[in-house]
Protein backbone atom coordinates (compact mmCIF):
# COMPACT_ATOMS: atom_id res chain seq x y z
CA UNK A 1 0.00 0.00 0.00
CA UNK A 2 2.73 2.75 1.10
CA UNK A 3 4.78 1.73 -2.22
CA UNK A 4 1.79 2.09 -4.38
CA UNK A 5 1.54 5.78 -2.44
CA UNK A 6 4.72 6.26 -3.22
CA UNK A 7 4.49 5.55 -7.15
CA UNK A 8 1.43 7.75 -7.18
CA UNK A 9 3.57 10.52 -5.90
CA UNK A 10 6.13 10.06 -8.08
CA UNK A 11 3.53 10.04 -11.05
CA UNK A 12 2.11 13.40 -10.02
CA UNK A 13 5.49 14.73 -9.43
CA UNK A 14 6.08 13.91 -13.11
CA UNK A 15 3.04 15.23 -14.51
CA UNK A 16 3.38 18.79 -12.14
CA UNK A 17 7.41 19.10 -13.30
CA UNK A 18 6.43 18.30 -16.95
CA UNK A 19 3.34 21.85 -16.49
CA UNK A 20 6.13 23.69 -14.89
CA UNK A 21 9.17 23.34 -17.29
CA UNK A 22 11.03 26.29 -18.51
CA UNK A 23 12.96 26.36 -21.53
CA UNK A 24 14.99 29.06 -22.37
CA UNK A 25 12.70 30.56 -25.60
CA UNK A 26 14.04 32.90 -28.28
CA UNK A 27 12.80 36.53 -28.49
CA UNK A 28 10.01 38.28 -30.18
CA UNK A 29 11.81 41.43 -31.75
CA UNK A 30 9.36 44.16 -32.80
CA UNK A 31 11.65 46.94 -35.02
CA UNK A 32 10.18 50.24 -34.85
CA UNK A 33 10.40 54.33 -35.56
CA UNK A 34 10.14 56.79 -38.27
CA UNK A 35 9.26 55.63 -41.70
CA UNK A 36 12.70 57.11 -43.32
CA UNK A 37 15.08 56.11 -40.73
CA UNK A 38 15.76 52.38 -42.42
CA UNK A 39 13.40 49.80 -40.80
CA UNK A 40 12.53 48.03 -44.04
CA UNK A 41 16.33 48.01 -45.02
CA UNK A 42 17.14 46.60 -41.48
CA UNK A 43 14.43 43.76 -41.59
CA UNK A 44 15.31 43.23 -45.12
CA UNK A 45 19.40 43.00 -43.83
CA UNK A 46 18.96 40.90 -41.33
CA UNK A 47 17.03 38.28 -43.58
CA UNK A 48 18.66 38.11 -45.79
CA UNK A 49 21.86 37.68 -44.35
CA UNK A 50 21.22 35.46 -41.23
CA UNK A 51 17.35 33.69 -42.17
CA UNK A 52 17.68 29.85 -40.29
CA UNK A 53 19.40 27.79 -42.61
CA UNK A 54 20.29 30.56 -44.89
CA UNK A 55 17.19 30.01 -46.91
CA UNK A 56 15.87 33.57 -47.56
CA UNK A 57 16.29 33.07 -51.31
CA UNK A 58 13.29 29.63 -51.01
CA UNK A 59 10.81 31.89 -49.33
CA UNK A 60 7.75 31.52 -51.58
CA UNK A 61 5.43 33.46 -49.96
CA UNK A 62 5.93 36.75 -47.35
CA UNK A 63 4.25 36.79 -43.80
CA UNK A 64 4.32 39.32 -41.32
CA UNK A 65 7.27 37.04 -38.99
CA UNK A 66 10.34 35.18 -39.50
CA UNK A 67 13.19 33.44 -38.06
CA UNK A 68 16.96 34.52 -37.48
CA UNK A 69 19.79 32.42 -36.66
CA UNK A 70 22.57 34.19 -34.88
CA UNK A 71 25.77 32.76 -32.94
CA UNK A 72 25.97 34.08 -29.07
CA UNK A 73 29.13 34.80 -27.50
CA UNK A 74 29.34 31.25 -26.70
CA UNK A 75 29.24 30.59 -30.63
CA UNK A 76 25.75 28.53 -30.19
CA UNK A 77 23.39 29.03 -32.52
CA UNK A 78 20.56 31.02 -30.84
CA UNK A 79 16.69 31.33 -32.92
CA UNK A 80 15.23 35.39 -33.01
CA UNK A 81 11.97 35.49 -34.70
CA UNK A 82 11.38 38.97 -36.36
CA UNK A 83 8.08 41.19 -36.80
CA UNK A 84 7.39 42.36 -40.11
CA UNK A 85 4.68 45.03 -39.18
CA UNK A 86 4.02 48.19 -41.17
CA UNK A 87 4.72 50.16 -37.59
CA UNK A 88 3.85 51.60 -34.29
CA UNK A 89 -0.18 51.69 -35.66
CA UNK A 90 0.21 47.91 -35.73
CA UNK A 91 1.58 46.98 -32.65
CA UNK A 92 -1.04 49.59 -31.33
CA UNK A 93 -3.41 47.40 -32.58
CA UNK A 94 -2.11 44.14 -31.15
CA UNK A 95 -1.46 45.50 -27.84
CA UNK A 96 -4.71 46.99 -27.73
CA UNK A 97 -7.08 43.83 -27.89
CA UNK A 98 -4.96 42.65 -24.88
CA UNK A 99 -2.11 40.64 -26.19
CA UNK A 100 1.54 40.85 -25.41
CA UNK A 101 3.18 39.70 -28.47
CA UNK A 102 6.91 41.02 -28.79
CA UNK A 103 9.46 40.71 -25.97
CA UNK A 104 11.94 43.29 -27.15
CA UNK A 105 12.17 46.30 -28.70
CA UNK A 106 14.43 48.34 -31.81
CA UNK A 107 13.80 51.49 -31.97
CA UNK A 108 15.47 52.72 -35.40
CA UNK A 109 16.46 56.39 -35.37
CA UNK A 110 18.67 57.97 -38.43
CA UNK A 111 21.84 59.29 -37.83
CA UNK A 112 21.21 61.85 -40.09
CA UNK A 113 17.77 63.60 -39.07
CA UNK A 114 17.74 62.10 -34.95
CA UNK A 115 14.16 62.22 -33.39
CA UNK A 116 11.39 62.60 -35.17
CA UNK A 117 7.36 62.45 -34.47
CA UNK A 118 7.53 59.55 -35.22
CA UNK A 119 10.27 58.34 -33.25
CA UNK A 120 8.42 59.92 -30.07
CA UNK A 121 5.04 58.04 -31.19
CA UNK A 122 6.82 54.45 -31.41
CA UNK A 123 9.10 54.86 -28.14
CA UNK A 124 5.86 56.13 -25.99
CA UNK A 125 4.05 52.82 -27.32
CA UNK A 126 7.19 50.58 -26.88
CA UNK A 127 7.09 51.87 -23.44
CA UNK A 128 3.26 51.82 -22.76
CA UNK A 129 3.76 48.24 -23.36
CA UNK A 130 6.74 47.76 -20.82
CA UNK A 131 8.89 45.66 -22.42
CA UNK A 132 12.96 46.50 -22.70
CA UNK A 133 14.39 48.28 -25.85
CA UNK A 134 17.43 49.01 -27.51
CA UNK A 135 18.47 52.31 -29.81
CA UNK A 136 19.87 51.56 -32.99
CA UNK A 137 21.38 54.83 -34.39
CA UNK A 138 21.02 53.79 -38.31
CA UNK A 139 22.84 55.32 -41.10
CA UNK A 140 25.99 55.28 -40.17
CA UNK A 141 27.65 55.19 -43.13
CA UNK A 142 25.75 58.29 -44.86
CA UNK A 143 28.80 61.63 -44.82
CA UNK A 144 26.32 63.75 -42.84
CA UNK A 145 25.96 60.94 -40.26
CA UNK A 146 26.84 62.35 -36.68
CA UNK A 147 26.63 60.30 -33.89
CA UNK A 148 27.33 62.24 -30.85
CA UNK A 149 24.67 65.04 -32.08
CA UNK A 150 22.12 62.38 -32.41
CA UNK A 151 23.34 61.24 -29.17
CA UNK A 152 22.50 64.47 -27.63
CA UNK A 153 19.36 64.97 -29.53
CA UNK A 154 18.40 61.46 -27.72
CA UNK A 155 19.02 62.95 -24.49
CA UNK A 156 17.43 66.41 -25.21
CA UNK A 157 14.40 64.38 -25.71
CA UNK A 158 14.34 62.37 -22.42
CA UNK A 159 16.20 59.37 -24.04
CA UNK A 160 18.78 58.36 -21.69
CA UNK A 161 21.35 56.01 -22.95
CA UNK A 162 24.38 54.25 -21.59
CA UNK A 163 27.01 56.03 -21.35
CA UNK A 164 25.11 59.27 -20.75
CA UNK A 165 23.32 59.42 -17.60
CA UNK A 166 20.87 56.22 -18.69
CA UNK A 167 20.60 52.95 -18.92
CA UNK A 168 18.81 52.14 -22.47
CA UNK A 169 21.60 50.54 -24.71
CA UNK A 170 22.09 51.46 -28.05
CA UNK A 171 24.50 50.49 -31.07
CA UNK A 172 25.77 52.28 -34.32
CA UNK A 173 24.78 50.75 -37.11
CA UNK A 174 24.16 50.62 -41.16
CA UNK A 175 21.67 48.72 -41.92
CA UNK A 176 22.27 49.12 -45.88
CA UNK A 177 26.37 47.88 -45.02
CA UNK A 178 25.45 45.77 -42.23
CA UNK A 179 28.21 47.05 -40.29
CA UNK A 180 26.80 46.81 -36.68
CA UNK A 181 24.11 44.88 -37.57
CA UNK A 182 25.92 41.85 -35.96
CA UNK A 183 26.63 43.94 -32.43
CA UNK A 184 22.68 44.69 -32.33
CA UNK A 185 21.89 41.06 -32.94
CA UNK A 186 24.21 40.41 -29.94
CA UNK A 187 22.93 42.89 -27.97
CA UNK A 188 18.92 41.43 -28.76
CA UNK A 189 20.40 38.35 -27.14
CA UNK A 190 22.08 39.34 -24.32
CA UNK A 191 18.78 41.44 -22.96
CA UNK A 192 16.67 38.32 -23.96
CA UNK A 193 19.34 36.71 -21.44
CA UNK A 194 18.59 38.85 -18.87
CA UNK A 195 15.11 39.10 -18.92
CA UNK A 196 14.78 35.33 -18.46
CA UNK A 197 12.52 34.90 -21.79
CA UNK A 198 11.21 31.49 -20.99
CA UNK A 199 8.57 29.15 -22.00
CA UNK A 200 7.65 25.61 -21.40
CA UNK A 201 7.17 23.06 -24.69
CA UNK A 202 5.11 20.12 -23.41
CA UNK A 203 2.24 22.14 -23.19
CA UNK A 204 -0.77 23.66 -25.96
CA UNK A 205 0.39 26.78 -27.80
CA UNK A 206 -0.61 29.76 -27.24
CA UNK A 207 0.11 33.01 -28.59
CA UNK A 208 -1.38 35.81 -30.98
CA UNK A 209 -2.71 36.26 -34.71
CA UNK A 210 -0.82 38.62 -36.14
CA UNK A 211 -2.03 38.65 -39.65
CA UNK A 212 -5.76 37.07 -40.86
CA UNK A 213 -6.48 36.65 -44.86
CA UNK A 214 -9.29 35.11 -46.83
CA UNK A 215 -7.82 33.45 -50.14
CA UNK A 216 -10.82 32.36 -52.77
CA UNK A 217 -9.12 29.32 -53.47
CA UNK A 218 -7.66 28.06 -50.04
CA UNK A 219 -10.06 29.85 -47.58
CA UNK A 220 -9.29 31.45 -44.47
CA UNK A 221 -6.16 31.43 -42.84
CA UNK A 222 -4.31 32.81 -39.85
CA UNK A 223 0.12 34.21 -39.27
CA UNK A 224 0.24 33.18 -35.65
CA UNK A 225 3.25 34.00 -33.35
CA UNK A 226 3.39 31.14 -30.39
CA UNK A 227 4.27 32.40 -27.33
CA UNK A 228 3.95 29.63 -25.38
CA UNK A 229 3.92 25.45 -25.74
CA UNK A 230 3.68 23.10 -29.12
CA UNK A 231 1.56 23.64 -31.94
CA UNK A 232 1.08 20.20 -33.51
CA UNK A 233 -0.97 18.77 -36.89
CA UNK A 234 -4.30 17.42 -35.82
CA UNK A 235 -4.67 20.06 -32.66
CA UNK A 236 -7.59 22.64 -32.92
CA UNK A 237 -6.97 26.57 -32.52
CA UNK A 238 -9.60 29.06 -30.66
CA UNK A 239 -8.98 32.78 -31.41
CA UNK A 240 -12.17 35.08 -30.55
CA UNK A 241 -15.20 33.28 -32.35
CA UNK A 242 -12.87 31.58 -34.77
CA UNK A 243 -12.17 28.20 -34.72
CA UNK A 244 -9.89 26.18 -36.87
CA UNK A 245 -8.36 22.62 -37.04
CA UNK A 246 -4.76 22.38 -37.90
CA UNK A 247 -4.44 20.41 -40.74
CA UNK A 248 -2.53 22.43 -43.24
CA UNK A 249 0.60 24.23 -41.30
CA UNK A 250 3.15 26.04 -42.62
CA UNK A 251 6.24 27.68 -41.92
CA UNK A 252 7.56 31.23 -42.73
CA UNK A 253 8.94 30.19 -46.06
CA UNK A 254 5.87 29.05 -46.74
CA UNK A 255 7.17 25.21 -46.41
CA UNK A 256 4.82 22.67 -44.97
CA UNK A 257 5.49 21.54 -41.19
CA UNK A 258 4.21 18.97 -38.92
CA UNK A 259 4.71 20.99 -35.24
CA UNK A 260 6.45 24.09 -34.20
CA UNK A 261 7.27 25.37 -31.03
CA UNK A 262 7.20 28.69 -28.65
CA UNK A 263 8.32 31.81 -30.88
CA UNK A 264 7.82 30.36 -34.05
CA UNK A 265 5.26 32.10 -36.46
CA UNK A 266 3.16 30.00 -38.52
CA UNK A 267 0.69 29.98 -40.94
CA UNK A 268 -2.75 27.52 -40.24
CA UNK A 269 -5.45 27.61 -43.12
CA UNK A 270 -8.77 26.41 -42.47
CA UNK A 271 -10.47 28.83 -40.13
CA UNK A 272 -14.07 28.66 -39.95
CA UNK A 273 -14.20 32.85 -39.56
CA UNK A 274 -11.50 35.58 -39.84
CA UNK A 275 -9.76 36.00 -36.62
CA UNK A 276 -9.28 39.78 -35.84
CA UNK A 277 -5.61 40.26 -35.78
CA UNK A 278 -4.26 41.36 -32.23
CA UNK A 279 -6.60 38.63 -30.63
CA UNK A 280 -4.90 35.49 -28.15
CA UNK A 281 -5.03 32.16 -29.94
CA UNK A 282 -5.11 29.27 -27.63
CA UNK A 283 -4.88 25.27 -28.76
CA UNK A 284 -6.55 21.96 -27.54
CA UNK A 285 -5.79 18.59 -28.30
CA UNK A 286 -9.42 17.43 -28.93
CA UNK A 287 -12.28 18.91 -30.97
CA UNK A 288 -14.86 19.04 -28.11
CA UNK A 289 -11.97 20.91 -25.63
CA UNK A 290 -12.18 23.72 -28.44
CA UNK A 291 -15.61 23.99 -29.14
CA UNK A 292 -16.44 24.23 -24.75
CA UNK A 293 -13.42 27.12 -24.99
CA UNK A 294 -15.40 28.67 -27.63
CA UNK A 295 -18.94 28.22 -26.55
CA UNK A 296 -16.85 30.44 -23.54
CA UNK A 297 -15.95 33.15 -25.73
CA UNK A 298 -17.75 35.99 -25.55
CA UNK A 299 -18.81 36.49 -28.88
CA UNK A 300 -19.94 40.24 -28.71
CA UNK A 301 -16.81 42.24 -28.97
CA UNK A 302 -18.00 46.01 -28.23
CA UNK A 303 -16.98 48.81 -30.17
CA UNK A 304 -16.97 51.26 -27.25
CA UNK A 305 -13.88 52.15 -25.27
CA UNK A 306 -12.99 53.20 -22.15
CA UNK A 307 -10.47 56.18 -22.53
CA UNK A 308 -9.35 58.08 -19.48
CA UNK A 309 -9.79 61.51 -21.71
CA UNK A 310 -13.23 60.61 -22.76
CA UNK A 311 -16.43 59.39 -22.15
CA UNK A 312 -17.61 56.10 -23.14
CA UNK A 313 -17.95 56.54 -26.33
CA UNK A 314 -19.12 53.73 -29.38
CA UNK A 315 -16.50 54.11 -31.95
CA UNK A 316 -17.30 54.14 -36.07
CA UNK A 317 -14.35 53.26 -37.57
CA UNK A 318 -13.07 54.15 -41.35
CA UNK A 319 -11.17 53.40 -44.11
CA UNK A 320 -10.50 56.30 -46.12
CA UNK A 321 -9.07 56.03 -49.75
CA UNK A 322 -8.94 58.83 -52.01
CA UNK A 323 -7.03 59.72 -55.33
CA UNK A 324 -4.56 62.00 -53.25
CA UNK A 325 -3.11 62.70 -49.77
CA UNK A 326 -4.43 66.14 -49.84
CA UNK A 327 -7.66 65.23 -50.24
CA UNK A 328 -7.25 62.62 -47.24
CA UNK A 329 -6.06 65.64 -44.75
CA UNK A 330 -8.85 67.84 -46.09
CA UNK A 331 -11.18 64.86 -45.42
CA UNK A 332 -9.47 64.09 -42.02
CA UNK A 333 -10.16 67.73 -41.13
CA UNK A 334 -13.87 67.55 -41.91
CA UNK A 335 -14.02 64.60 -40.27
CA UNK A 336 -12.63 66.06 -37.11
CA UNK A 337 -15.91 68.84 -37.06
CA UNK A 338 -18.13 65.95 -36.57
CA UNK A 339 -19.36 65.65 -32.89
CA UNK A 340 -21.28 64.09 -30.64
CA UNK A 341 -22.22 63.02 -26.84
CA UNK A 342 -21.95 59.15 -27.62
CA UNK A 343 -20.33 58.24 -31.31
CA UNK A 344 -16.86 58.73 -32.60
CA UNK A 345 -15.67 58.23 -36.29
CA UNK A 346 -12.04 56.89 -36.53
CA UNK A 347 -10.23 56.24 -38.78
CA UNK A 348 -8.06 53.01 -38.56
CA UNK A 349 -6.54 52.56 -41.84
CA UNK A 350 -6.06 55.62 -45.05
CA UNK A 351 -4.32 55.55 -48.40
CA UNK A 352 -3.95 56.77 -52.01
CA UNK A 353 -5.21 54.43 -54.73
CA UNK A 354 -7.58 52.36 -55.83
CA UNK A 355 -10.23 50.09 -52.85
CA UNK A 356 -8.35 46.73 -52.56
CA UNK A 357 -9.27 43.43 -51.49
CA UNK A 358 -7.19 44.30 -48.68
CA UNK A 359 -8.81 47.25 -47.74
CA UNK A 360 -12.05 44.87 -48.07
CA UNK A 361 -10.50 42.84 -45.20
CA UNK A 362 -9.06 45.75 -42.52
CA UNK A 363 -12.80 46.87 -42.93
CA UNK A 364 -14.33 43.34 -41.88
CA UNK A 365 -11.88 42.43 -39.48
CA UNK A 366 -12.68 46.20 -37.94
CA UNK A 367 -16.42 45.13 -36.84
CA UNK A 368 -18.37 46.94 -38.71
CA UNK A 369 -15.88 49.20 -40.47
CA UNK A 370 -16.80 51.50 -43.43
CA UNK A 371 -14.71 52.19 -46.65
CA UNK A 372 -15.15 55.69 -47.75
CA UNK A 373 -13.68 56.20 -51.01
CA UNK A 374 -13.33 59.61 -52.48
CA UNK A 375 -12.29 59.93 -56.45
CA UNK A 376 -11.42 56.50 -56.74
CA UNK A 377 -12.18 53.30 -57.59
CA UNK A 378 -13.29 49.58 -56.48
CA UNK A 379 -11.07 46.31 -57.69
CA UNK A 380 -13.66 44.24 -58.60
CA UNK A 381 -12.19 41.26 -56.46
CA UNK A 382 -12.94 44.00 -53.57
CA UNK A 383 -16.72 44.47 -55.21
CA UNK A 384 -17.02 40.82 -54.67
CA UNK A 385 -15.57 40.17 -51.56
CA UNK A 386 -17.06 43.44 -49.60
CA UNK A 387 -20.41 41.90 -51.04
CA UNK A 388 -19.75 38.42 -49.50
CA UNK A 389 -18.99 39.73 -46.17
CA UNK A 390 -21.42 42.24 -46.30
CA UNK A 391 -18.99 45.69 -45.71
CA UNK A 392 -20.25 48.69 -46.68
CA UNK A 393 -18.35 50.82 -49.53
CA UNK A 394 -19.40 54.06 -50.55
CA UNK A 395 -18.01 56.56 -52.91
CA UNK A 396 -18.41 60.34 -53.27
CA UNK A 397 -16.80 62.89 -55.48
CA UNK A 398 -17.83 65.98 -53.42
CA UNK A 399 -16.09 66.41 -49.25
CA UNK A 400 -19.16 67.82 -47.55
CA UNK A 401 -21.46 64.95 -48.70
CA UNK A 402 -18.59 62.45 -47.20
CA UNK A 403 -19.45 64.69 -43.67
CA UNK A 404 -23.21 64.57 -44.64
CA UNK A 405 -23.42 60.66 -44.86
CA UNK A 406 -20.85 60.25 -41.71
CA UNK A 407 -23.99 62.17 -39.87
CA UNK A 408 -26.39 60.26 -40.78
CA UNK A 409 -24.61 57.38 -39.86
CA UNK A 410 -23.73 58.67 -36.54
CA UNK A 411 -27.39 59.16 -35.83
CA UNK A 412 -28.21 55.30 -37.06
CA UNK A 413 -25.52 53.68 -34.60
CA UNK A 414 -26.33 56.27 -31.70
CA UNK A 415 -27.02 53.78 -29.08
CA UNK A 416 -30.61 54.21 -27.77
CA UNK A 417 -30.77 54.89 -23.58
CA UNK A 418 -33.48 53.93 -21.71
CA UNK A 419 -34.54 57.01 -18.90
CA UNK A 420 -37.58 56.66 -16.81
CA UNK A 421 -40.25 59.67 -17.61
CA UNK A 422 -42.08 60.81 -14.57
CA UNK A 423 -45.81 60.76 -15.17
CA UNK A 424 -47.23 61.61 -11.56
CA UNK A 425 -46.63 62.35 -7.71
CA UNK A 426 -47.91 61.89 -4.37
CA UNK A 427 -47.65 62.07 -0.89
CA UNK A 428 -48.38 59.15 1.40
CA UNK A 429 -50.80 60.38 4.43
CA UNK A 430 -51.41 57.15 5.92
CA UNK A 431 -50.41 53.17 6.63
CA UNK A 432 -53.28 50.83 6.71
CA UNK A 433 -52.22 47.76 6.63
CA UNK A 434 -49.30 45.42 5.64
CA UNK A 435 -49.21 41.81 4.28
CA UNK A 436 -45.38 40.56 2.91
CA UNK A 437 -44.46 42.73 0.04
CA UNK A 438 -48.12 44.50 -0.38
CA UNK A 439 -48.96 47.43 1.39
CA UNK A 440 -52.31 49.77 1.77
CA UNK A 441 -52.04 53.42 2.09
CA UNK A 442 -53.65 56.45 1.95
CA UNK A 443 -52.38 59.45 -0.43
CA UNK A 444 -52.79 62.91 -2.10
CA UNK A 445 -51.89 63.24 -5.70
CA UNK A 446 -49.13 66.30 -5.59
CA UNK A 447 -49.09 66.60 -9.79
CA UNK A 448 -49.85 64.82 -12.62
CA UNK A 449 -51.47 61.21 -12.57
CA UNK A 450 -51.26 57.60 -11.16
CA UNK A 451 -51.84 54.15 -12.89
CA UNK A 452 -52.68 50.93 -12.12
CA UNK A 453 -49.70 48.43 -12.81
CA UNK A 454 -47.20 51.79 -12.71
CA UNK A 455 -43.41 51.83 -11.29
CA UNK A 456 -43.01 54.07 -8.56
CA UNK A 457 -39.83 55.52 -6.99
CA UNK A 458 -40.24 55.98 -3.03
CA UNK A 459 -38.68 59.07 -1.90
CA UNK A 460 -37.90 59.83 1.76
CA UNK A 461 -36.61 62.85 2.66
CA UNK A 462 -35.23 64.10 -0.79
CA UNK A 463 -33.53 60.18 -1.26
CA UNK A 464 -34.76 57.94 -3.78
CA UNK A 465 -34.80 54.67 -1.76
CA UNK A 466 -36.40 51.73 -3.82
CA UNK A 467 -39.27 51.58 -6.01
CA UNK A 468 -42.21 49.71 -6.42
CA UNK A 469 -45.60 48.94 -8.24
CA UNK A 470 -49.31 49.91 -7.87
CA UNK A 471 -50.96 47.00 -7.45
CA UNK A 472 -54.58 49.14 -6.91
CA UNK A 473 -56.30 52.25 -6.97
CA UNK A 474 -59.60 53.56 -5.15
CA UNK A 475 -61.49 57.02 -4.81
CA UNK A 476 -64.15 57.51 -2.50
CA UNK A 477 -64.24 53.95 -2.21
CA UNK A 478 -64.39 52.95 -6.02
CA UNK A 479 -61.74 51.05 -7.89
CA UNK A 480 -60.47 52.69 -10.38
CA UNK A 481 -57.75 52.55 -13.41
CA UNK A 482 -55.95 56.09 -12.82
CA UNK A 483 -56.32 58.85 -10.41
CA UNK A 484 -55.64 62.13 -12.76
CA UNK A 485 -57.33 65.00 -10.54
CA UNK A 486 -55.95 66.30 -7.42
CA UNK A 487 -57.19 65.07 -4.07
CA UNK A 488 -57.33 61.98 -1.41
CA UNK A 489 -56.77 58.17 -2.81
CA UNK A 490 -56.56 54.87 -1.39
CA UNK A 491 -53.92 52.29 -3.01
CA UNK A 492 -52.04 48.92 -2.80
CA UNK A 493 -48.26 49.52 -3.47
CA UNK A 494 -46.02 45.86 -4.02
CA UNK A 495 -42.80 47.25 -2.73
CA UNK A 496 -39.73 45.18 -0.37
CA UNK A 497 -38.80 48.12 1.84
CA UNK A 498 -41.65 49.68 4.26
CA UNK A 499 -43.60 52.91 2.97
CA UNK A 500 -43.75 55.41 5.51
CA UNK A 501 -46.36 58.74 5.67
CA UNK A 502 -44.36 61.36 4.79
CA UNK A 503 -42.94 59.70 1.75
CA UNK A 504 -43.23 60.61 -2.03
CA UNK A 505 -44.10 58.11 -4.86
CA UNK A 506 -43.25 59.14 -8.02
CA UNK A 507 -44.67 57.06 -10.92
CA UNK A 508 -42.83 56.64 -14.05
CA UNK A 509 -42.81 54.67 -17.78
CA UNK A 510 -39.32 53.67 -19.52
CA UNK A 511 -38.50 55.52 -22.56
CA UNK A 512 -35.52 54.54 -25.33
CA UNK A 513 -33.92 58.51 -26.73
Amino acid sequence: MEKNKKSQKNIGDKINASANKKNQRPPVVVIMGHIDHGKSTLLDYIRKTNVVDGEAGSITQRISAYEVAHKDSSGANRRITFLDTPGHEAFKKIRSNGAEIADIAILVISAEEGVKAQTLEALKCIRESKIPFIIAINKMDKTSANLEKTKQNLLENEIYLEGSGGDIPFVPISAKTGSGVSELLDMTLLIADLEDISGNPDIEASGVVIESDLDNQKGISATLIIKNGELKLGMFIVSGDSIAPVRIMEDFRGEKIIKAVFSSPVRVIGFNKIPDTGLPFSSFYTKKEAEKALAQTDKKIPLIKNNKNENKLLEIPIILKADVFGTIDAIEYEIEKLKSDSVKIRIINKSVGSISEDDVKTAYSGKGALIVGFNTKIDAPARNLASQLNVEIKIFDVIYKISEWLEKIMKERTPMVEVEEKIGSAKILKIFSKIKDKQVLGGKILEGELSVKENINIIRRGENIGKGEIINLQQNKINVKQISESGEFGAQIKARLEISAGDIIEGFIIIKK
